[in-house]
């Protein structure tokens, strides 16, 4: 006994309403209205676009014929209707109950009395239709706001904070005038499920960008606390992990020697603020370009002890852990729980690296120092580091620095381009620090081709005059150059002294602070034994930092040079082998000591 009309239809609705939940429903939906009417069928817009249509290739013919179907259906004024199209095929029109206007159109069907089966997909087609547009508005947003995010954390890293601020200020949250940096290591499937933790735990608070460069990165600029709520001591005191008690004052996890800069909380800037080195390396996480200055004043010249890493640091006055305090706001989090032991508690795939509480203007330096430790803590039982502190380079950024500094950058700050479109001298200073910082993943950071970035870096070995491309020499002096030219207690001291001649590298490197900043960096090296002292790293340097030339010249395997250099990086609490890296600091050091 055949089915009768009623049960078809029955069966017909049912189909659809079944279509309507997969992936793709719009498509899915009208590739079945192809099959069961004999006719393409497509969604047609009010311009007579075809906006979706069945998988496979469009038939030209069919978007001509639909295109005028809904032009003479508008003229019209009804909502539906079968018109004669080209070469006598007919073509169903009915309109969505969407906006803008949407028309459902199946050419030249089989069944000419579809108009039911049309009437009763079209309602289910509007309503996926709506949910698939409300989806594509919703990713268009949230990448319209990531780049924008991201746009926020270009121009904090190239000093243009009061423009940084005003696009913040629009997006929400604001940017906090003293900060944290929080560089998380992650599978990239669940950056976006961290970046929502972490703005959870720091009640919206937090500035979370996922790393531009690096995919299995997220970068977070979070607002400090001194302490949890009603005390004064660490925030982070109990280890969640042992539920063991932390000491607040000098323990075995306690490292002496220069206090940790910490940045009042009224945003001003603390006078030894650190500046971690730049470094190269093309597989490398997110993001400073140059251009930034290092913090205000001068650093101090002779440390009290060694700067040593730590994974967990306590300030001199001890009042605070150099670990990030809880930050209010939010759901409750667990007491004296720090955000970043919350972090590698809930995702345990995940490595956190934590910088000082600096000043907002400061953020170029906080991120190095969020690379630095993120290097410890991918070897360190919990998981996580808080940065040490360490001596700032631009010690060195006396009158006679900043006068090699300018003349080794004469040549860029004094180039015109010859067209429009080609990099001016601000462009190109920020393509030397970005690849110094990271090698061929800075055309990924600065959104050129790499072709684009290859060029721009052969136009500065030229205008520079040094093979930046290829030496480590060069690329040495050209990092520090960028760092002595943007401190602003050097242009200060420069106005001040009278003319002197050319000034060279040597004579920069020969000071007695130069000397005793040197022999600070390199003491933690010496310290550590001959396995990862001084003349692995040595070795690795002349190699101009390539692994397999470094290997080669120890006469031990790959493998065993980059374990080795890996205990150097626990022993600096720096990163070495990936960026930013402090080899340009190192080779600086070995160079003022005649070592190298």
């Amino acid at each position: 006994m055949p089915a009768s009309p009623s049960d078809l239809r029955a069966d017909d609705i049912l189909a659809l309403a079944r279509l309507s939940t997969r992936p793709g429903a719009v498509r899915a939906m009208l590739g079945w209205l192809t099959r069961r009417t004999g006719g393409p069928a497509v969604l047609v817009g009010d311009t007579g676009r075809v906006l979706a249509g069945p998988e496979g290739e469009r038939d030209p013919a069919v978007a001509r014929a639909t295109a005028d179907a809904v032009a003479e259906l508008r003229r019209r004024g009804a909502p539906s209707a079968v018109l004669g199209g080209a070469e006598g095929r007919p073509v169903h029109l009915i309109a969505l109950d969407t906006d803008p206007r949407t028309y459902l159109a199946v050419v030249g069907p089989d069944d000419p009395h579809c108009g039911t089966l049309l009437a009763d997909a079209a309602r289910t087609l509007a309503l996926c239709w709506r949910l698939e547009q409300a989806e594509r508005a919703r990713r268009r947003i949230e990448s319209a706001e990531g780049h924008s995010r991201e746009a926020v954390l270009h121009l904090l890293m190239v000093g243009s904070v009061p423009a940084a601020q005003r696009i913040a200020g629009a997006l929400r949250p604001a940017l906090p005038g003293v900060i944290q940096v929080y560089v998380i290591e992650c599978p990239q499937p669940r950056r976006r499920e961290i970046a929502r933790r972490i703005d959870r735990e720091a009640g919206g608070g937090a500035w979370i960008v996922p790393c531009p460069v690096r995919p299995n990165h997220v970068i977070a600029l979070v607002p400090p606390e001194t302490g949890p709520p009603g005390g004064t001591g660490p925030a982070d005191a109990t280890d969640p992990a042992t539920g063991t008690e932390a000491s607040t004052g000098a323990d075995a996890s306690t490292v002496t020697g220069p206090a940790p800069t910490t940045a009042p909380t009224d945003g001003t800037h603390p006078a030894d603020a650190t500046h971690p080195a730049d470094g190269t390396d093309p597989a490398t996480p997110a993001t400073p370009a140059t251009g930034t200055r290092p913090a205000d004043g001068t650093a101090p010249t002779t440390p009290a002890t060694p700067a040593t890493p730590a994974a967990v640091r306590a300030p001199a006055d001890g009042t605070a852990p150099a670990t990030p305090a809880a930050v209010g706001g939010g759901p409750p989090r667990p007491p004296h729980v720090s955000l970043d032991r919350l972090i590698v508690r809930l995702v345990p795939e995940s490595r956190v690296g934590v910088s000082e509480r600096v000043a907002l203007r400061d953020t170029p330096t906080a991120y190095e120092q969020a690379i630095h430790a993120l290097a410890v803590a991918r070897n360190a039982p919990e998981r996580r580091a808080a940065f040490g502190g360490d001596l700032d380079v631009t010690v060195l950024a006396g009158p006679a620095g900043y006068r090699w500094a300018s003349e080794l950058l004469a040549p860029c700050l004094r180039y015109a381009p010859a067209r429009r479109a080609d990099p001016g001298p601000q462009e190109l200073l920020g393509t030397l620090g970005s690849w110094l910082s990271f090698g061929g993943a800075a055309s990924r950071h600065l959104k050129i081709h790499r072709n684009t970035l290859a060029a721009r870096v052969r136009h500065l070995d030229q205008l520079l005059g040094v093979p930046v491309s290829r030496s480590l020499a060069a690329q040495s002096a050209a990092w520090l150059a960028l760092r002595l030219y943007t401190a602003p207690q050097a242009a200060a001291a420069l106005a001040q002294a009278p003319p002197e001649p050319t000034v060279t590298l040597e004579a920069v490197l020969g000071t007695p602070a130069a000397g005793t900043w040197a022999r600070a960096q390199l003491r933690p090296l010496e310290q550590a034994g001959p396995a990862t002292g001084l003349e692995t790293v040595r070795t690795w340097l002349r190699a101009d930092a390539r692994l397999p030339a470094a290997a080669a010249a120890l006469g031990i395997s790959l493998p065993g040079a980059r374990k080795r250099l890996t205990r150097a990086e626990d022993a600096l609490g720096r990163s070495l082998l990936t960026a930013p890296s402090a080899k340009y600091e190192l080779w600086l050091a070995m160079r003022a000591l005649g070592s190298l």
